[in-house]
């Protein structure tokens, strides 16, 4: 049976069909808004795996054929590899709907958005988003949804929910909310220095605006939703459980507590090791339950550590940070370095600074973008002291890689400002808990350090959460292992003046407006306690960028005479570039972009450029060639691609009879110019040239 159902959001209906394509998935539906169109479907194995985890997997892909276009590419079919905003879109997807499946859940899920169709206004991706629910909420997969999102943008004050695409850079808050019918499930997005105040209300208007979505779904699933298969997680032994926490609880409290990351992670793994060998031969084949129950009460303990005794793992306050440690201009021959350490987690920040052909092009379904800035994220094996191999970027490095770009590019200053292509390489050396906060501050730090005039520093902190009950701790700059048994990982970015970024995501159902309030006002300490130590080593951009940085010069010049640099078949430009050893970029404008590698070469450059577009001057005299003799005058090239005519009355001091008798073609000549005509004519002298000299001219 074929359903379609609509609901009112920000204004415009947006509607979800189900029961006409994609029948043979165990649940699918089509989302529009405006002429944006999204298939979301769902599907889960049978067979369950023997894994220690949810085998969910999402996939979100933009068919360039959703905007009317084909790929511009070789091989003019979208490439195997997602692109960036695909990546971060899946995990959008991703986060808000993992929580919702049973504990224990084991039965391979894969999740696939496609984008049909694109109006260039509305974003496919929150309707991906909402589509991803509703597919799982007729299915007959056990989720506990249903939930959904918008976007909220702040636009001159207001609020509005969905903006379109081209009013996203006058946003001054633009986040995506999910949330459930009672609560908010997560947060991402950016903002101008927002306070807040000002982003708890952007939040909360989102988690209002989804409501018609989750009635729509409730309807869908009434009418077509499948009945749920029956799931029971595997029990666990009760009895061994209870024998286990009672030999090992206390043991385990001490072991989680040695303050030192590796020590503690050795310590634990010892006395497991160790408690499983003293169960003997009888639960020598029961390994993975012995090591799950331990797991478990591990977790147990680390929380009851919170909420009972109030200390942490490393023995901080709640609110405490870990101690900081800033250092800048480590390398010597990048353009910027910065190594921020914050506890055990260290990162190096490295910027390089290009011109404009270095900049990132990227295939969008809105069209082409030439991004200026670039922030690469690397989280190497060696830096949690493992063994991995090493495949290039993972999801979870182009996701920490975006929101730290979110967090920087708003203190970026304005290209006519800072004419350069900007990238900074993240690497994370050491990591417990954060590294992406601790890229913000490295890459804040990195860009003062290499002359990058930003409009103020940015720090980042994350933010946990232990709750049972009415029974709510929240966490300041939290270990690895606190984001691991913990409810919450919220991370906010932003200057001293307000915020930049954020991103939430939780383990539980949902969180609270008092939650969200108190996670924001003391994610606000921490991030301004964090500010003052790396102000405390540097506290604004260096004066002159690196030596090493490449020199770029801009100058305007006659739209008309563009030709003449290019020259035919590029052939001027190409021998500029070559004999000064620059890069030059040329617009339809008239702006011409020289990138040297040092100031004498780009000088050079800039003065040939001057000369062949330089305009003539009434009264300037100039060394010229004849170019062409005819009866009543010679036409002489003063400047290059420019002539004039000497008439024969003004080719010497005394009359002659013919052009020929003073001058050929080829033969050098000093002219001066007498006049140039609306029509652009220019009337040249040789002869005032010679009375200048003979210091008669005028006699």
């Amino acid at each position: 049976m074929e359903v379609l159902l609509k609901a009112d959001v920000g204004g415009k209906p947006l509607s979800v069909q189900a029961g006409k394509v994609a029948q043979q998935a165990s649940g699918s539906v089509v989302v529009s808004y405006g002429e944006t169109v999204v298939l979301v479907t769902v599907v889960s194995a049978r067979d369950e795996r023997d894994v220690g985890f949810l085998p969910l997997s999402v996939e979100y892909q933009e068919k360039i054929y959703a905007a009317g276009r084909i790929p511009g590419n070789y091989f003019r079919r979208e490439i195997g590899r997602p692109s960036e905003k695909e990546t971060l879109t899946a995990r959008l997807i991703d986060r808000p709907i993992r929580p919702l499946f049973p504990k224990g859940y084991k039965f391979e899920t894969q999740v696939i958005a496609t984008v049909l169709s694109m109006d260039q206004e509305n974003d496919p991706d929150v309707l991906a988003m909402v589509g991803a629910s509703a597919a799982l909420e007729i299915s007959d997969i056990p989720f506990e949804g249903p939930i959904a999102s918008v976007r909220v943008g702040l636009i001159d004050g207001e609020f509005k929910i969905n903006p379109m695409v081209t009013e996203y850079d006058r946003c001054d808050i633009n986040i995506i909310v999910a949330g459930s019918r009672t609560g908010v499930v997560m947060v991402e997005g950016g903002s101008r220095f927002a306070s807040e105040e000002d982003m708890l209300e952007a939040i909360f208007r989102g988690h209002e605006a989804i409501q018609p979505l989750i009635d729509l779904q409730e309807k869908l699933r009434e009418t077509l939703g499948k009945e749920k298969i029956a799931f029971v997680p595997s029990e666990k032994d009760e009895e061994l459980a209870r024998k286990i926490e009672a030999d090992a609880a206390e043991r385990i409290k001490q072991a989680v507590t040695v303050a030192d990351k590796m020590s503690r992670q050795q310590a634990v793994r010892s006395l497991k090791a160790e408690i499983f060998e003293s169960l003997g031969e009888t639960y020598q084949d029961r390994k993975k339950e012995v090591y799950e129950i331990l797991g478990d009460l591990q977790k147990k303990v680390s929380r009851e550590l919170v909420l009972k005794e109030g200390r942490r793992l490393d023995g901080r306050k709640f609110d405490e940070i870990r101690p900081i440690t800033c250092e800048v201009g480590l390398l010597p021959r990048p353009h910027g370095s910065a190594l921020f350490t914050r506890g055990e987690t260290q990162v190096l920040g490295v910027l390089t600074l290009g011109s404009g052909p270095d900049e990132q092009r990227v295939e969008t379904l809105i069209g082409e973008e030439f991004r200026q800035f670039m922030l690469h994220y690397n989280f190497p094996p060696y830096s949690v002291g493992e063994v991995k191999r090493m495949v290039g970027p993972s999801r979870r490095d182009i996701g920490h890689g975006g929101l730290s770009t979110r967090a920087i590019e708003r203190i970026l200053p304005a290209k006519e400002d800072f004419d350069y292509t900007i990238r900074i390489v993240s690497e994370v050396l050491e990591s417990n808990g954060s590294s992406s906060m601790g890229t913000v501050c490295s890459a804040s730090l990195a860009l003062m350090d290499g002359g990058v005039p930003i409009t103020a520093p940015v720090s980042g902190i994350a933010m946990g959460l232990i709750k049972e009950g009415d029974q709510v701790v929240v966490l300041s700059d939290i270990l690895g292992d606190e984001d691991h048994f913990g409810d919450m990982d919220f991370k906010v970015t932003g200057t001293a003046d307000g915020i930049t970024a954020l991103q939430m995501d939780i383990k539980i159902k949902e969180l609270s407006r008092d939650i969200l309030k108190t996670a924001l006002s003391q994610a606000r300490e921490g991030r301004l306690f964090i500010l003052e130590r790396m102000v405390a080593t540097l506290d604004h951009p260096r004066n002159d960028i690196s030596p090493y940085a490449p020199k770029v010069f801009t100058i305007t010049i006659n739209p008309d005479k563009i030709r003449d640099i290019i020259g035919p078949g590029g052939k001027v430009v190409r021998a500029l570039q070559a004999e000064t050893n620059t890069r030059i970029e040329i617009d339809d404008s008239g702006t011409v972009k020289i990138a040297a590698v040092n100031a004498e070469d780009g000088e050079a450059a800039k003065r040939r450029i001057e000369e062949i577009t330089k305009e003539p001057e009434i009264g300037e005299i100039y060394d010229g060639k004849v170019v062409k003799v005819t009866d009543f005058g010679a036409f002489v090239e003063f400047m290059p691609g420019t002539d004039g005519l000497v008439h024969i009355s003004q080719l010497s001091t005394h009359r002659i009879k013919r052009v020929s008798d003073v001058v050929k073609e080829g033969d050098p000549l000093k002219v001066k110019v007498l006049e140039i005509s609306r029509d652009g004519k220019i009337r040249l002298s040789h002869k005032a040239v010679l009375e200048e000299e003979d210091g008669t001219s005028g006699q």
